[in-house]
């Protein structure tokens, strides 16, 4: 999808996405400000257009996690608006979103906690998404030009992992449970969205960083299952 002149910088309109546009060495990602998890990459060397296009590419996809969250979702012919540029690190350039900006930063009031419990029914929504992908997925998927890349289990136990580390991030601290013990890891789902819920400033985090990091890992692995099955 070619997205040049569906993406412009400037103030936002109404129905725009905003994007901010995290570049490292190597890569650069689009991220989607309001929408937990929609954030494409693409190298650095093809450029902030190539990042837009691989975020717009996704749309309909992210579409499903809206759609099961009862979060009214954004049209087709909907603006990329890029509203901050920040500079990546060396975890950008290893392949994730590292950079808290300032639409990050904690926000209070109503207007504030309505934000935060629209982001956390989002990322119910991924956790729910993940569930279904894994249920309906082969155990064994298909493999890179090189054999590399995890099974349908491998990639369970990672994120499960990555989520508790995540967790810690925002005051949430669990000991380590086997992937498939959905009980331990219900509890600590729990109390992570009290703890984003709340978005204490003394947090490592920001309540939504910590919501579009987590939600952009698990998806980023909901999509590597569903693009890998056999």
């Amino acid at each position: 999808m070619h997205v040049g002149a569906l993406w412009q910088r400037g103030a936002m309109a109404e129905g725009d996405v905003a994007v901010l546009l995290e570049r490292g060495r190597s890569r650069v990602f689009a991220i989607a400000v309001d929408w937990p998890g929609w954030e494409r990459s693409a190298s650095a060397r093809a450029g902030d257009e190539a990042a837009l296009e691989a975020l717009a590419s996704y749309r309909s996809r992210y579409a499903e996690v809206a759609t099961r969250a009862g979060v009214p979702f954004v049209g087709d012919g909907a603006a990329m608006r890029v509203v901050a540029e920040a500079v990546g690190t060396a975890t950008t350039d290893f392949g994730a979103p590292d950079v808290i900006v300032d639409a990050d930063r904690p926000v209070v009031g109503a207007a504030g906690r309505r934000d935060l419990a629209r982001r956390t029914s989002l990322l119910e929504a991924v956790w729910a998404l993940l569930d279904d992908v894994v249920a309906a997925a082969p155990e064994v998927l298909a493999k890179g030009p090189r054999g590399g890349g995890r099974d349908t289990s491998e990639i369970v136990a990672h994120v499960v992992n990555a989520e508790r580390a995540y967790a810690r991030k925002v005051g949430v601290r669990h000991r380590p449970f086997a992937p498939d013990d959905r009980v331990a890891r219900d509890a600590m789902r729990a109390e992570l969205l009290v703890a984003l819920r709340t978005d204490d400033p003394s947090f490592a985090w920001p309540a939504r960083y910590a919501l579009r990091r987590t939600a952009w890992h698990l998806l980023d692995h909901v999509w590597e299952i569903q693009d890998k099955s056999v």
